[in-house]
């Protein structure tokens, strides 16, 4: 993949989206045989008021990756779920799930979301490190996720996202 993927808010119905969702519901299970604390929203989740879906598409218009953002209050004012994260094998190491977060965290801020929460898998260790990368830092256990052993929670404050750098100010005080 030379040029990078287009990256939109989709209906969940899309083409393409239900061969990622598959596909995400297989790696997890792959991770956490017999369901063992895999947690994920199924499609009809995914339709609810406040669920927008981004949809990583190559130039020739194929679904390579999504991810989910729930804004819909249940979370408290102010804080925002990222759920469904899931790039397809082929489209690996292309960074997409850099660029689908990337996407989710900037519209998120310019909505006036302060902090934005996600689960991930004690299994899923790409996963843990590229929120960790991005500045998510563990949080406890919430909503869904409460005692669900398998379960890693995350959480990045949007607050002052995106703001530019102080390079040519002074940093302290007589610089």
């Amino acid at each position: 993949m030379t040029t990078p993927p287009s990256i939109s808010v989709e209906p969940p119905h899309a083409a393409g989206i239900a061969e990622l969702l598959e596909g995400g519901s297989a790696y997890a299970q792959s991770r956490y045989p017999e369901g063992a604390g895999c947690v994920q929203l199924d499609w009809a989740e995914l339709q609810r008021p406040g669920v927008d879906v981004y949809v990583a598409r190559r130039g020739d218009g194929t679904a390579v990756g999504m991810v989910a953002l729930i804004d819909d209050g249940t979370h408290g004012d102010g804080r925002a779920e990222i759920v469904r994260m899931y790039v397809d094998e082929s489209a690996r190491g292309h960074g997409i799930a850099a660029l689908l977060l990337q996407r989710v965290e900037t519209d998120a801020a310019a909505r006036g979301l302060r902090e934005l929460v996600l689960q991930t898998g004690t299994q899923h260790l790409p996963a843990q490190a590229l929120y960790a990368k991005h500045g998510y830092r563990r949080v406890d256990a919430f909503g869904r996720y409460v005692g669900v052993r398998a379960s890693i929670c995350m959480a990045k404050s949007l607050v002052g996202f995106g703001a530019e750098p102080l390079l040519d100010r002074p940093m302290a005080v007589g610089e």
